[in-house]
């Protein structure tokens, strides 16, 4: 299973990162080959000062060894090893009525001390960070995810978005960090469902984000804008990173099993406000906005 979803990342890369430099028109991805010295590695793709992204990247990784001892008090196991590999992807585009984007598709397996797998998952999900909230486009998104859901479970996609809008949701802030999509986790063998349907489901997903996202970026990115709707594109950013420094679960496992620094705060983006105590006009759209944030809403 490790090394067909693995390979299934590597092409899945290519496709996505293709169709985001023909989205952009203008710049390339730089890749960056990296290896992991307790074993593993991954291949960074990173686009900036493009046309439509101001930054981007779309990573895989594949990363095996002991794991670390703080990982091993998290999942109540002893001596044991460990392999996880994944897809994680963060577009972050100049124009604010582009909304930010970030999926992650990925899967981990743990040995006992002869090899054996003792534990499996896949995980992963997609989700949407508007700066300015048109309903079609939340719509559109969610109808994706849906459709992708459906056939597999009629339950997933209600299942799935509410632990997106529960997980991606800034504590310390009582809002939402976007309008969320869908967030799924420990999805191991049951009756129900085998570790080959797993399979078969993320890569539904996966296979579904550029349907989900693309349409919405060419829709937006020439709309024009102000210097007071890019300043506000900042601030709401400042959310983003707060989410992922002080929440983020993917960015907790890097750090804790040494991965490679670059590559896990790649997901920051390069302009970013916190301007004290701001708070929206009154009946404006970044009113609006905030509104959906702190109150989470069925788009379909």
């Amino acid at each position: 299973m490790k090394d067909k979803f693995y390979q299934y990342i590597l092409e899945l890369q290519d496709t996505i990162t293709s169709a985001l430099e023909t989205v952009d028109g203008t710049a390339k991805f730089q890749e960056d080959i990296w290896k992991r010295p307790e074993g593993g590695g991954g291949r960074t793709r990173v686009i900036e000062n493009g046309a439509v992204f101001e930054k981007g990247g779309v990573n895989i990784s594949g990363v095996h060894g002991e794991l670390p001892e703080s990982m091993q008090n998290y999942f109540g196991v002893k001596d044991a090893n460990f392999f996880a590999c994944g897809l994680s992807l963060v577009l972050h585009p100049k124009n604010p009525m582009v909304p930010t984007v970030h999926a992650n598709w990925r899967y981990f397996e743990m040995y006992d001390k002869e090899g054996n797998i003792v534990d499996q998952w896949f995980g992963g999900g997609q989700d949407l960070t508007p700066y300015y909230l048109f309903e079609e486009d939340a719509t559109h998104f969610h109808t994706v995810c849906k459709t992708a859901c459906d056939k597999h479970d009629a339950d997933f996609y209600n299942t799935y978005k509410e632990k997106c809008d529960k997980y991606f949701w800034n504590a310390h802030r009582h809002e939402a960090r976007g309008i969320g999509g869908l967030f799924y986790d420990y999805c191991k063998a049951t009756d129900a469902m085998s570790m080959e349907n797993w399979y078969d489901f993320t890569t539904e997903v996966a296979n579904s984000f550029l349907e989900s996202y693309v349409p919405i970026a060419e829709k937006r990115k020439d709309l024009p804008f102000t210097e007071t709707q890019r300043n506000w594109q900042e601030i709401r950013r400042g959310r983003y990173v707060e989410f992922n420094l002080v929440h983020d679960k993917g960015t907790l496992f890097g750090l804790k099993t040494n991965g490679r620094i670059e590559s896990i705060l790649m997901s920051l983006p390069p302009h970013v406000q916190w301007v004290y105590n701001h708070t929206p006009e009154t009946g404006s759209e970044e009113e609006k906005l905030i509104t959906v944030l702190k109150h989470p809403v069925k788009w379909i």
